[in-house]
């Protein structure tokens, strides 16, 4: 066969070669392959980077540990690609930090006291779900010093309760007003720039009204004891006693502290607020908005839309990209709320404030 071809070859060539053709087939056959290998060339190339030389990792960029700030890094969805602007989104938190308060960081012994005045109990309260609405500025410095760890678990609840059951208050009150102004046919001005408000608030520049109430609601107060004892070791980290971050959250933009061992320049830093109210609702905005949530916020819609009480123990289940550890962190918060019966506290309500019990702060 290949002898065949040789000879047919020749005797092809020779012929065109007597009649004076043999410089124009060769041409011709030149153009030939040169078109075919520049033809050829960049599919052998895509075909090499795909099946031979392509042997890189998919790595996953989404922030295990997520930022309370938009950070842009952050991997995106197709239901909360929305634009947000972080000063909207942020612009309540800011006004808390921003407020001239008596940022007065009252010793432990005070506190004690000042509980004990008010009757302020936990017994009480897992009794007759009824709170003293003793909101604090700042951590004591001496809860680390309390060596009994259930009394130092204890004091940190009292501490903390009264602030997530205000932010939990300010919510269901707007949640309420939404609710208004969704069964009405038509809507006042008043009530139109409230809802422009809060659509900049929660971060959705759509005007959904749908997304705007499942966004808005409550966190369980179990939930938020629990990941705010998990995040600052009951009071006791750094980032608790020096910045009033109770939930650990991250910035890229924002004042924050910076982790030990961290480069100066580059990386997040833990949020830093002046109040420890405004680190509790820095926290619920983050869990409401942040697009890492999402299957937290429909898992509790279809609590609300069941009948059902927003159960800790199962919304814990969705918050594992929260933390590095993953489905161990959703454990350990599981272990911390069962322990230490803080479901006790979820139907718990906020007295209303009195002159008189302002007085003894």
């Amino acid at each position: 066969m290949i002898k065949f071809f040789k000879k047919g070859n020749i005797k092809f060539f020779k012929t065109l070669d007597k009649n004076n053709l043999g410089s124009l087939a060769r041409i011709f056959l030149s153009s030939f392959v040169v078109i075919f290998v520049f033809y050829s060339l960049p599919l052998v190339i895509n075909f090499t980077n795909n099946n031979i030389l392509n042997s890189n990792e998919h790595i996953n960029n989404s922030k295990v540990v997520l930022a309370y700030t938009l950070d842009k890094k952050a991997n995106g969805n197709s239901e909360e690609n929305d634009n947000y602007n972080e000063r909207d989104l942020l612009v309540d938190i800011y006004s808390l930090n921003e407020q001239e308060t008596d940022t007065v960081r009252l010793d432990a012994s005070t506190i004690k006291q000042l509980y004990e005045d008010t009757d302020y109990k936990l017994e009480d309260i897992r009794k007759n779900k009824l709170v003293k609405p003793i909101a604090l500025t700042l951590l004591p410095s001496e809860i680390k010093m309390i060596e009994n760890t259930t009394k130092r678990k204890e004091f940190f609840i009292q501490i903390v309760l009264p602030l997530i059951l205000q932010e939990n208050t300010n919510i269901r009150l707007d949640r309420k007003r939404l609710f208004n102004i969704i069964n009405k046919s038509n809507n006042t001005k008043v009530e139109k720039k409230w809802l422009d408000k809060k659509y900049k608030q929660y971060g959705i520049p759509k005007k959904d009204l749908l997304k705007l109430k499942i966004r808005m609601d409550e966190i369980p107060v179990s939930l938020a004891l629990a990941q705010a004892a998990k995040e600052t070791g009951w009071g006791t980290s750094r980032f608790a006693q020096e910045g009033n971050a109770l939930f650990g959250q991250w910035t890229w933009s924002g004042e924050g502290l910076k982790p030990k061992g961290a480069d100066k320049d580059e990386g997040h830093k833990v949020m830093r607020f002046k109040v420890l109210q405004a680190s509790v609702r820095a926290y619920q905005r983050n869990l409401n908005t942040h697009s890492s949530y999402i299957e937290f916020r429909l898992a509790r819609a279809k609590l609300r839309d069941s009948g059902k009480p927003l159960n800790s123990i199962i919304l814990s289940e969705y918050l594992n990209e929260y933390a590095e550890t993953g489905s161990q962190y959703v454990e350990v918060l599981k272990k911390i709320i069962s322990q230490n019966k803080l479901q006790d506290f979820d139907d718990a309500k906020l007295l209303p404030s009195s002159i008189e019990l302002e007085s003894l702060i």
